[in-house]
């Protein structure tokens, strides 16, 4: 959507970086989960507290990039949409 001189209206604007967040992060989800399975084999020579690697990075480290994901996700967007919402006040 564009407005009367040619530029993207806010709401587009807004949904063209909402859409590109997401992708990075759904990008970034798929690499720690695919990641941790495909090199297990690898990860498992190295120890963490006398565990290998691997299992660490299954049962704890993928929760926790996760996690990050959803905060950076929710704050992102909190930012995002406050943006928005003065773009359109203008």
């Amino acid at each position: 959507m564009r407005d009367a001189a040619g530029a993207p209206t806010p709401h587009a604007r807004h949904w063209r970086r909402t859409r590109r967040m997401t992708a990075v992060l759904l990008a970034l989800w798929l690499a720690t989960g695919f990641g941790t399975a495909f090199y297990a084999r690898e990860l498992a020579t190295l120890t963490v507290f006398g565990w290998p690697l691997s299992f660490y990075l299954a049962a704890q480290g993928s929760a926790l990039v996760y996690l990050a994901i959803i905060g950076g996700y929710a704050w992102r967007m909190r930012i995002l949409d406050r943006d928005c919402q003065r773009e359109r006040r203008r």
